[in-house]
């Protein structure tokens, strides 16, 4: 019973980070300094089912798979440290939780202030050297949007899918 659900979890991470890698490369808006999709779902769903650690590792390899398969720009390493503690803070806020639309705004919150506007605008500035602060107005502006579309769709997900998987829902 331990190999069938370690091959399940393998299984299901494998198809979480290829539709993070499809919705991060292909179904989201880019430019030089900001991204909007919803790549940030698969990332959520991998927290919520197997923890801050598997979410986080499934993340930074989603991260890395995309920049070799679908490169969008030079590689840099800060962003997969985003990504890992992107799916760290998805799995701490809510692994083995109830996934209400509080906890999804926390951890958006988290997300957007921390790790998106903080770092990944520090990212970009080393990446392109250009001026910090220049990069983080420009960034500005997805910040409500993404919070709230995040803050909506992570509890939903959870009550339509994730639920299911775990036999929560018949």
């Amino acid at each position: 019973m331990q190999k069938k659900n370690r091959l399940a979890m393998v299984i299901t991470m494998a198809l979480l980070i290829a539709i993070e890698v499809v919705l991060t490369r292909f179904l989201s808006f880019n430019t030089q300094f900001l991204r909007i999709g919803f790549g940030f779902l698969p990332v959520a769903v991998m927290g919520m089912m197997y923890g801050p650690v598997w979410a986080g590792i499934g993340y930074a390899i989603g991260d890395v798979l995309g920049m070799l398969i679908f490169p969008s720009g030079p590689y840099f390493p800060g962003f997969t440290l985003s990504a890992f503690l992107t799916g760290l803070v998805y799995g701490l806020l809510l692994y083995k939780k109830e996934v209400t639309w509080q906890r999804a705004l926390i951890a958006s919150l988290i997300i957007s202030v921390v790790i998106n506007l903080g770092l990944d605008t520090l990212w970009l500035s080393i990446l392109y050297g250009k001026g910090y602060i220049p990069i983080l107005v420009g960034r500005l502006v997805k910040f409500p949007l993404a919070v709230a579309i995040q803050t909506v769709l992570i509890p939903l997900v959870y009550k339509l899918v994730v639920k299911r998987i775990q036999g929560g829902v018949s």
